[in-house]
């Protein structure tokens, strides 16, 4: 088996009454593209925000590389490796491009003087973004947001990148572009976990697939053996054949 570069086991989270999360166990291997789907209340922002920092599970652990990590909060996480994007983009409007990146690269990432300014030209470049560099965030399309969420991301220098819905909003050439840049870095050797409801664009990308419904895990394994489960169409897909 290959090992887990990250782990959450029997992961539960409650606010107030309300479960969200139900023992939710999960690993993903060094290199590996771990895609997540699942209805709209599945959980899964929910998820990404316990495996990155954000949230505290009211159970359970997140390990990566075999250290519990759970009591590091989300500034201690991106340190030690755990990256993220947000469904919506977050770019601070009024810096550009490169100050966004370099930003990024010197408080998440830790970096500074040069090795911050190399570190955010590197994100930049492996986002697609460096004829961009020097213009205001604010004037950017979608795309280029999604680019730049990515790059920022990226400049943390992570061991394991959480990208959530980085798909949404985008036309189909511009899923195109999204899926290369996510296979650039899985050939790259970057550790991904991908949310995403853009199902053609997730299975071009993923080496494997798990389905959430309820704040549970339902199924797991091999992408399209996944979508092909009937538990997984009756709850994502409406029970269509």
């Amino acid at each position: 088996m290959p090992v887990a570069i990250l782990e959450g086991t029997s992961l539960s989270k409650r606010f107030g009454a309300l479960r969200v999360l139900r023992s939710v166990s999960l690993s993903v291997a060094a290199g590996e593209i771990l895609g997540v789907v699942g209805p709209n209340g599945a959980g899964k922002t929910t998820l990404f925000g316990v495996l990155a920092g954000a949230l505290r599970p009211t159970e359970g652990r997140v390990l990566l590389n075999g250290d519990d990590v759970t009591a590091a909060n989300a500034a201690r996480r991106c340190r030690l490796g755990i990256a993220r994007t947000h469904q919506v983009p977050r770019p601070f409007l009024g810096m550009s491009v490169f100050e966004n990146v370099l930003a990024a690269a010197a408080f998440g990432g830790g970096l500074a003087g040069q090795a911050a300014q190399e570190g955010a030209a590197e994100a930049l470049h492996r986002s697609g973004l460096v004829d961009c560099a020097n213009r205001p965030a604010a004037s950017l399309g979608l795309l280029d947001r999604k680019r730049l969420e990515l790059a920022r991301a990226l400049a943390t220098r992570p061991r394991v990148l959480l990208l959530d819905e980085i798909g949404g909003g985008l036309t189909e050439a511009e899923l195109d572009v999204l899926v290369g840049l996510v296979r650039d870095l899985k050939q790259d050797g970057m550790t991904i976990v991908w949310i995403e409801h853009i199902l053609h664009a997730l299975l071009r990308a993923i080496d494997r697939l798990v389905c959430m419904a309820e704040g549970g895990v339902i199924a797991e394994g091999e992408p399209r053996a996944v979508m092909a489960d009937e538990t997984v169409m009756r709850a994502y897909l409406g029970g269509v054949a």
